[in-house]
């Protein structure tokens, strides 16, 4: 009998295994993963939920999808789920889904940039008032960074156009295979899947020149973990439990700040990145096995 089968059948009664020395963690060069109690609670409510829904797939291969906003707590309860595995003997591996843009987070970064301003700017001057001193404010907001904060649009009706543009161009990348690298991860689930014991996995560094790929060891591993904030979006194929953290975009906003992993966490232009992510997830709910708030209260995933 297999460990995950054994896990399966014993699933009624079972109770949080004590963690032992530093536990499996996402594959993302860099990455600081910081294990505290509401992951661990967390992680111990979903993780009966994930085993009856194993069940329910019956796969040797099993691949769990753990996502949500930015900075929710992805790769930390991902990670004790992995522990959990790993102590009843099933084998199990985080996979970064954070490896898989098109471009390294600072190019990444300056295209949502780009594309958010070049489409307002376009906007702006299809309405006619585009020039003279509208010009030199819009220049003045850029370098503050303050373009795409709808308070500024308060008394400013020609901003309001340029943000609703800007935001509209956005949301057509955020997230969708222009952004997101959806094909080849798509390549790496349906070979582990398919049962190959080795397989090339990709690392993303914060610099153009660190990308490399990785042979990693899927002999022994049962369940393959993917954490990301786009691990409920439609592209993905192969997916067998999807797991949504829930947050509004103020919870993982204020999370991203004290995980200190991104600059300009407060910034305007981020919280609309934010709010803009916020809709993706809300369009997976529909499709989520298990889903758990912030707090740690299980909001779908409770049924046999």
């Amino acid at each position: 009998m297999s460990g995950l089968q054994r896990l399966l059948d014993a699933a009624a009664g079972w109770t949080p295994p004590e963690l032992a020395g530093e536990p499996p963690h996402g594959d993302m060069p860099g990455d600081k993963v910081c294990i505290g109690e509401g992951h661990i609670r967390k992680a111990n409510i979903i993780f009966p939920a994930l085993v009856r829904e194993l069940k329910k797939t019956n796969n040797e291969k099993t691949v769990v999808s753990v996502f949500g906003g930015s900075g929710v707590g992805k790769s930390e309860t991902a990670s004790v789920l992995a522990a959990y595995f790993r102590a009843a003997g099933i084998g199990s591996y985080v996979m970064s889904g954070d490896n898989y843009p098109h471009r390294i987070p600072m190019y990444n970064d300056a295209e949502r940039l780009r594309i958010f301003r070049t489409a307002g700017l376009r906007a702006l001057v299809a309405s006619g008032q585009y020039g003279g001193e509208l010009q030199k404010e819009l220049s003045a907001l850029w370098e503050s960074g303050a373009d795409a904060d709808p308070a500024a649009a308060a008394e400013r009706s020609w901003l309001k156009i340029y943000q609703s543009a800007g935001r509209a161009a956005l949301a057509d990348y955020l997230g969708t295979p222009a952004e997101q690298d959806y094909e080849e991860v798509n390549a790496i689930l349906a070979a582990f899947r398919a049962g190959e014991k080795s397989v090339f996995l990709k690392r993303m560094g914060r610099t153009e020149d660190a990308r490399w790929y990785t042979a990693v060891d899927f002999s022994e591993t049962d369940v393959l973990l993917l954490e990301w904030t786009h691990g409920g979006n439609e592209a993905l194929r192969g997916i067998d439990v999807p797991i949504l953290l829930y947050s509004t975009p103020e919870e993982t906003r204020e999370h991203r700040r004290l995980r200190a992993r991104d600059g300009n966490t407060d910034s305007p232009f981020t919280t609309m990145v934010l709010e803009i992510e916020q809709m993706e997830l809300e369009r997976a709910i529909p499709t989520v096995k298990i889903m758990v708030s912030k707090s740690g209260e299980l909001l779908k995933g409770a049924g046999e």
